[in-house]
């Protein structure tokens, strides 16, 4: 009995948990399907396609999923660079989902911990941002612009030919979703409240304003995607991009999930799921998508812990497509782009904003750049080049911790400088970064009796650093000086897998001391 009541929370809890994050989702599905250029009814599309995918396959119980800002922001710019080719840019969303499956295979769910949260931090700004921009035109009742430095250029233009009525709905909308008391927002969430509110007005009022149009009713014709041998490179890095940031977003809000509900989500199955989901999005014309942060603590909240909260959010979805979608056709853009300015204004990363004065300086530069990468250059390369800059900091510091140092092992109180075995001491991470270190040395050992690498503080060693020990071992061989190496056992084991010509077995020795006295006994 006690199992069957149980049992019964569970269901109501995913049911009410995925109804409400349905009624948050349903404006927001709609003004990213406007904003994206690919119409209201791909936003739906999508959100009802991936969020019933992602449910069932998906890594992360709770989760919802659907069209989210950064997923639209980056399918506008890529509808704009295929031309507003519709089927070229489902193509891409076709590969990119295609990649995410791919990705999941490779394992690589895990790697989105290892993204620095100042490239996150800066990018999740920028996109608010990006959005807040584009929407500043038909917030005003202005057509609207594709690219975020043309809206910022253009603003002042556009306030002077503002439409009056268009911008009273959207300071209605504005002052609705920005000022709605809570208590009523847990009840009824104020997007669609000022969704239902300003529409209303705006048809009672006889208002003439920008509105959404028509949206087809029923389900959508599957259509495969196509493209031509000669655009086919241009559909692979648009999916591409769209597929890395599909997979940071999703598990970023997988993780938020986790956070919340303590519980663990599988990345590399959340891949599976997003990327099965995006593919049908492509083949219905839905609008990409990934994992909503927002809509996933929602549901959390209204109680969804189970699958069953996301796939009661997508057919919640599905019901309003196949029933009420003629009533959606005069909501006003002006609407819509005050919903979505509330959604920009969310975005902003304020824990990283409070920390302007006493975070360190270098995280604050990779934020900045990747932050006006984002707004005003491209997404893909914001993210590439913060996670580049970040890994360049991080392997400046490591070279930093890395000392090399050479001194005299020589025996007997009348040995010169020359006569004298030295030792070549490595301390700390011996790579890449800090191979040159070392080969800034090689003179100092040159023109001695024996030389000894004594590498037993040494971490690790990358391939890089194993070429630069051969090289300068190589050298001193050459000039019939004796030389040892002294590694741990475990760098030992590395150094021998290798089987380089110039670091055999032989001279590997286990400690310091093994090491001097071999090159003692043949200097002798």
């Amino acid at each position: 009995m006690g199992g069957d009541g149980s049992l019964f929370s569970r269901v109501r809890g995913d049911f009410f948990g995925g109804l409400t994050a349905g009624i948050v989702a349903l404006p927001l599905a709609l003004a990213f399907g406007v904003a994206s250029g690919a119409g209201a009814a791909a936003g739906l599309y999508g959100a009802i396609a991936l969020g019933l995918i992602a449910a069932l396959f998906g890594g992360t119980r709770m989760q919802i999923s659907g069209p989210t800002g950064p997923m639209t922001v980056v399918f506008a710019s890529t509808l704009v660079a295929v031309g507003g080719n519709l089927q070229m840019a489902m193509a891409a969303v076709l590969v990119g989902g295609a990649l995410q499956i791919l990705l999941a295979a490779f394992k690589a769910g895990a790697l989105v911990r290892f993204i620095p949260y100042p490239v996150v931090s800066g990018f999740m700004s920028g996109i608010g941002i990006i959005i807040i921009l584009l929407q500043i035109a038909p917030l005003l009742g202005a057509n609207p612009v594709a690219a975020p430095i043309s809206a910022l250029i253009g603003v002042p233009r556009t306030i002077a030919s503002a439409e009056l009525q268009a911008l009273f709905l959207g300071g209605m909308t504005l002052l609705i979703v920005f000022r709605m008391p809570m208590w009523v927002s847990r009840v009824v969430p104020a997007p669609l409240v000022a969704l239902i509110a300003m529409t209303l007005l705006s048809v009672a009022g006889g208002f003439e304003v920008p509105v959404i149009g028509e949206i087809p009713m029923g389900l959508p014709d599957l259509a495969l995607p196509s493209f031509t041998i000669e655009t086919w490179t241009t559909v692979l890095v648009l999916g591409a991009t769209l597929a890395l940031l599909g997979s940071i977003d999703s598990l970023l809000t997988s993780l938020v999930a986790d956070s919340v509900t303590r519980t663990r989500h599988e990345p590399n199955r959340e891949l599976v799921g997003q990327g099965i989901g995006n593919m049908l999005c492509a083949l219905v014309g839905g609008l990409p998508g990934a994992g909503a942060t927002m809509r996933t603590v929602v549901n959390i909240k209204a109680g969804g812990r189970g699958r069953l909260s996301g796939v009661t959010h997508a057919l919640f979805l599905l019901a309003l497509l196949l029933g009420a979608a003629p009533l959606a056709t005069q909501i006003p853009l002006a609407v819509l782009a005050g919903i979505l300015i509330k959604v920009g204004v969310d975005i902003l990363d304020y824990r990283m904003l409070k920390l302007v004065r006493t975070a360190p300086r270098t995280d604050l530069a990779v934020m900045g750049g990747v932050f006006g990468l984002t707004v005003f250059v491209d997404l893909i390369v914001a993210v590439a080049a913060g996670v580049a800059s970040s890994m360049g900091l991080i392997i400046r510091q490591l070279a930093r911790q890395a000392s090399f140092r050479v001194w005299p092992a020589g025996e007997g109180e009348g040995s010169t400088m020359e006569d004298e075995i030295r030792v070549l001491e490595v301390d700390g991470p011996f790579f890449f970064g800090s191979t040159s270190q070392m080969l800034d040395r090689v003179d100092q050992v040159m023109g001695t009796r024996g030389v000894v690498f004594d590498c037993m503080r040494v971490p690790f060693m990358d391939l890089s650093a194993e070429f630069a020990l051969e090289e300068m071992i190589e050298r001193l061989t050459s000039l019939r000086i004796p030389v040892r190496v002294a590694v741990p056992a475990k760098i030992r084991e590395q150094l021998v897998r290798l089987q380089a010509p110039h670091l055999p077995p032989a001279i590997l020795c286990e400690d310091l001391e093994s090491a001097l006295a071999a090159v003692r006994a043949q200097v002798r």
